[in-house]
């Protein structure tokens, strides 16, 4: 239960409509358990004044009758105002809960998210905020509402006869330990509900996003054999917490109708010996009946309880994970022009993925939380070893090699996306710790191999990341002439709806080279002083890419820029080009002085041309 006081400042904006609510749940139960008593009230009027007076006995009944209308039509508005207020309020809570922490999940780096699958991250933001949302609503309001109910029905109890109160509550010593231990099974078995939910999200996603390819692999019975055995185990979780609240219902049940048998076994005695009355008896066994649904209710509010303490146990690892890559406390101005970048002693190892902790614990054991946010905490393999070079202002540095070199990984540490596990990459002579990363990344166009394209209008995307408060008119011009750079923009007119084209996920409706040169665009439409292509046009044939290459050259002026392709032939114009073989620099200089050498990369322009050549003859 501790893990629900992470939530209390989530209701201290509401802290006024939740009193309100709260008071109409005292109003609703006061008013509800005066029913009894007015009952009560024309029971003894018939056995004490029928015969001597009739008439008074009438009206009393008349007057109690209404009196029981009016006291139920008030009990009843009430009831609507409280369920109303406090649903409401934990629903803008859940609302509240999910904004933060998707905020959160966005501040989190490169890192984290290389940790994490992408449906256990799903099912936190949509299953276990509703846990929490019932915890902090309905579960809030039945726990009122049983404590006013109790409290008005053993006090309205106790006046009417505090032996045969005594007496009916005898049964209910064994609730504290039942509850305690059903509660701490439901809190288990939700949890491995919940870590099982993530694995079935997780493999939806997964399928759905690569739903080509296993259609093109002929795998769609193996997949959905998969998913069965996932939806099977799921099934099978959510049996046993079936049968544990089952079991706990009935039980509850079984100890109010216990406490129904004392009642009516010595409150029937104590009314025959006239110890109380008639009405009496009545009343008290009405007011037994109303604090039974209490007694019932109290093991829905457990089982509400403990499912978002589960949920928010889960939620509060993800906001206990800090970035790796912050703002440091007084962060150095970047620089406005283009500037030298360089890299020294730089190695690189990747984190090894770790399964999402709540699955971990949900099978017994325990996950070691600091993998998710201590840099140095299980370390996978080197990518790069012991890399350095330096770019000047204004200069193009290609990095090329065979594939799995590390060529991605290498501006992904210029980007910051990553930071070194040893050396440091400089930014005008300062590593790149000292600037705040939003600064550095605002400076950045960064186009990935695997450009990502949004289910959004095509022009949207090309103007991922120019300021919201640029006028429209300057948001298009800048949007069509980053499309003319990537060599796309006579594409993009022969599309029906132009740049307002409506793309599917991913961008499925493009082929794989528009893609890239939407993804290129997009990168070029910010204006950046630094640019990093992550081999960005290996999906466009030789022809297209020389076009694209040439049209780059202007754009290219003034900036700092790291090219990556597998093609040397894009490449050999740059003022330094890298040559990376298995995370190590094996050469480097410009392409007349490599191909002097006839080291590795005229070796690698070789092999390319020979290709080149029988593609053609083909």
């Amino acid at each position: 239960m501790d893990q629900l006081r992470t939530i209390l400042p989530y209701c201290l904006p509401y802290r006024r409509p939740l009193v309100w609510g709260l008071l109409l749940v005292i109003v609703t139960n006061a008013f509800a358990l005066l029913q009894p008593y007015l009952l009560k009230l024309p029971i003894d009027a018939l056995a004490e004044g029928a015969q001597s007076d009739p008439e008074g006995a009438r009206r009393m009944i008349v007057n109690s009758a209404l009196l029981i209308l009016a006291v139920a039509v008030v009990a009843n508005v009430a009831r609507y105002g409280m369920r109303e207020i406090l649903n409401g309020v934990s629903r803008r809570i859940e609302v509240d809960l999910r904004d933060d922490f998707l905020r959160h999940l966005l501040r989190l780096d490169a890192r984290f998210y290389g940790q994490r699958r992408t449906g256990d991250l799903m099912s936190l933001v949509t299953n276990d905020t509703l846990a929490v949302r019932q915890a902090v609503g309905p579960a809030v309001m039945y726990s009122a509402n049983t404590l006013a109910n109790f409290v008005f029905g053993l006090t309205a109890m106790i006046w009417i006869s505090p032996r045969l109160t005594l007496a009916a509550l005898l049964p209910m010593a064994l609730l504290p330990p039942i509850v305690l231990w059903f509660g701490r099974m439901i809190h288990t078995r939700f949890e491995r509900i919940q870590a099982q939910f993530a694995a079935l999200s997780t493999m939806v996603q997964e399928n759905l996003a690569g739903v080509r390819i296993v259609r093109a692999y002929g795998q769609e019975k193996a997949q959905a054999g998969d998913f069965e055995g996932h939806n099977r185990e799921y099934q099978r979780r959510n049996m046993r917490l079936a049968r544990a609240s089952g079991a706990f219902h009935p039980i509850m049940g079984l100890l109010t109708g216990s406490a129904m048998v004392v009642v009516l076994w010595y409150g029937g005695h104590q009314a025959m010996a006239g110890t109380i009355t008639t009405g009496d008896f009545v009343a008290f066994s009405y007011y037994l009946v109303l604090l039974g649904w209490p007694m019932i209710a109290l093991g829905w509010v457990v089982n509400l309880y403990q499912r978002g303490a589960a949920s928010m146990r889960r939620i509060n690892r993800v906001f206990a994970v800090e970035p790796s890559i912050a703002a440091p406390a007084s962060p150095c101005p970047a620089p406005v022009g283009p500037a030298a970048i360089e890299l020294r002693g730089v190695s690189f190892r990747y984190p090894p993925s770790v399964a999402e902790e709540g699955e971990e614990s949900a099978g017994g054991g325990t996950a070691d939380a600091r993998t998710a946010h201590e840099p140095d905490a299980g370390l996978g393999r080197e990518v790069l070893n012991d890399i350095s070079f330096r770019a000047e202002p204004g200069q193009t540095v290609a990095i090329v090699g065979p594939t799995g070199s590390g060529k991605s990984t290498l501006v992904s540490l210029i980007a910051r996306l990553y930071d070194p596990t040893e050396g440091e990459v400089l930014l005008d002579g300062r590593p790149l710790p000292e600037y705040d990363p939003a600064d550095i990344r605002a400076r950045i166009g960064f186009a990935p191999q695997d450009g990502f394209l949004f289910s959004a209008r095509l022009g949207l995307n090309i103007g991922l990341g120019l300021p919201a408060s640029l006028p429209p008119e300057e948001r298009d011009r800048r949007v069509e002439g980053a499309a003319r750079a990537a060599d796309l923009h006579e594409t993009v007119e022969g599309f029906p709806d132009g740049y307002r084209t409506r793309l599917g996920e991913r961008g499925v409706n493009l082929s794989g080279g528009q893609r890239q040169r939407a993804t290129l665009a997009r990168a070029l439409a910010i204006d950046p002083t630094i640019l990093v292509l992550d081999d960005v046009l290996s999906a466009v044939d030789t022809a297209t890419e020389a076009r694209i290459v040439g049209g780059l050259r202007e754009e290219l002026r003034g900036r700092t820029a790291f090219i990556i392709s597998h093609r040397v032939t894009a490449v050999r114009d740059a003022d330094l080009i890298v040559v990376l073989d298995d995370g190590r620099i094996v050469e480097s200089g410009r392409h007349e002085e490599l191909l002097a050498r006839r080291g590795a990369y005229a070796a690698l322009l070789r092999r390319q041309l020979l290709e080149q050549d029988l593609a053609g003859a083909a």
